[in-house]
């Protein structure tokens, strides 16, 4: 058991927001403090570890000394997490400047090597703070999608031409071809590979610590939702070139980092053309160290939120199958294996908060059954985090649409804002991730004696 872990977690009232404004870690506990694997078990301070975690892609948005900043916000979002037991975020620590319409401005990256020093000065604030309240850091590196320039703003740079897949004229399955392009395109990759050494080897501008050498950061990902290309033959040509990439882009970065984990950013089989040979392929790599899947029942179709009671008993057995699946793969792996997105939108489809989440608490209470009970059982499966953290936010328009200077929300500006976020007003939602997230501890707790008193 761990007492610094655990005594912020739970502690309800004013006492628990003083103490998580305050470092309570010697700096010499910090020192040994990166969370490494056993076997297919993530271990901390010598102790079990299971993440309970969230998503919260704006985090250095809202750190940011510039425009976008907001550290007020930040602070109490933090401390709100902190209350509820969330210990770990996962974040966007890569933004490219995008003539898509509907992509993130400003841009961390504002031309290719051109970097705004006030968004990466909002992850140092950022990653300083969530020190101080022990928690940690999942960072990706890259995007496949639009929403953040991502691969497709890379071949643009490297002499491409914009595809929008908001266009008609383009479409989503040109946008989705074209971004698989970065993995052959050899000036592209060069440019990305800049940027994480850059950001791997930065020196944080708060507290001076180097990147690389920061137990708060968890793990770099290689990117958010890498795929091969769509289903079908131009995403099935593009596999080696893939396959490629991933082994790598993990060797790169641990070339730069021995301190971290590293894992891909996966959606799972969805995200290798459908295939488990085709996943096993990919990330049974030496240097990908964990493996991820997301869990997505209304992009997949499953799920139709204007119809609810119809479409979720459904909805709720495809999602313990998807479960059920990756938890195999990771076990023929022999690695674990973390659901770091998962959610569903209001009843209705409805976006603003105070509106109905019956249908998300009743989903939201499976998956943390059967993450729970898989974990109790043995399972490879090594936490989650919840898509995704909307906190103080709220949507601004009837379209729901972002526009600059909105608040942000934990839905990327491509989709309405509201549709997946968790507000810090939804108490029935977060009463369900509290109570996940005591049981992951109290696990923990058993794991840790059960380990301690084997060695004994």
């Amino acid at each position: 058991m761990n007492p610094q872990r655990t005594f912020p977690r739970f502690i309800l009232g004013i006492s628990a927001i003083l103490f998580a404004s305050c470092s309570f870690l010697s700096t010499e506990h910090q020192q040994e403090d990166f969370i490494r694997i056993r076997g297919t078990t993530f271990i901390h301070r010598d102790a079990p570890y299971h993440i309970v975690g969230t998503n919260m892609w704006y985090g250095a948005y809202l750190g940011s000394p510039g425009s976008t900043g907001n550290t007020p916000r930040l602070l109490r979002e933090l401390d709100s997490l902190n209350l509820f037991g969330i210990t770990n975020i996962r974040v966007l620590a890569a933004s490219e400047e995008s003539a898509i319409r509907r992509s993130v401005k400003p841009a961390i990256q504002r031309a290719a090597g051109v970097l705004d020093d006030s968004l990466l000065q909002g992850l140092d604030f950022l990653l300083a703070e969530m020190a101080k309240r022990d928690m940690h850091a999942v960072l990706y590196l890259g995007n496949y999608w639009e929403w953040s320039g991502g691969f497709s703003q890379y071949n643009v740079w490297t002499g491409g031409h914009t595809v929008d897949p908001e266009d008609t004229s383009q479409g989503w399955g040109a946008f989705m071809d074209y971004s698989a392009t970065f993995y052959s395109n050899a000036k592209a990759m060069d440019l990305y590979r800049q940027y994480v050494r850059r950001i791997i080897t930065r020196t944080n501008t708060v507290n001076h610590r180097v990147y690389a050498a920061d137990p708060t950061i968890m793990s770099w990902q290689l990117a958010n939702e890498p795929r091969p290309g769509r289903n079908g033959e131009t995403g099935a040509q593009n596999l080696p070139a893939f396959y490629r990439w991933i082994e790598e882009t993990a060797s790169f970065i641990h070339g730069l980092d021995s301190n971290h984990l590293v894992c891909s950013g996966s959606e799972g089989t969805v995200g290798t053309l459908g295939s488990e040979e085709y996943f096993l392929r990919a990330f049974q790599a030496a240097h990908i160290d964990y493996l991820n899947f997301h869990l997505w029942p209304l992009n997949w179709g499953w799920f139709d939120p204007g119809a609810w009671e119809k479409t979720l008993p459904q909805t709720e057995l495809n999602a313990v199958a998807y479960i059920n699946t990756h938890i195999a793969l990771a076990r023929a792996l022999s690695k674990p294996i973390v659901m770091d997105e998962f959610g569903l939108g209001r009843d209705g489809g409805k976006i603003l908060p105070g509106t109905s989440t019956e249908a998300r608490n009743r989903y939201f209470r499976l998956i943390c059954s059967v993450l729970g009970d898989s974990a109790r059982a043995g399972a490879p499966i090594a936490g989650s985090n919840f898509w995704a953290w909307g906190g103080e936010g709220s949507p601004q328009h009837p379209d729901g649409m972002w526009r600059a200077g909105d608040p942000f929300v934990g839905d990327p500006p491509q989709e309405p804002q509201g549709r997946n976020s968790v507000f810090v007003s939804d108490t029935s939602t977060l009463r369900i991730i509290r109570d996940h997230a005591r049981a992951m501890l109290m696990l923990e707790k058993q794991a840790s004696s059960a380990l301690h008193g084997s060695v004994q």
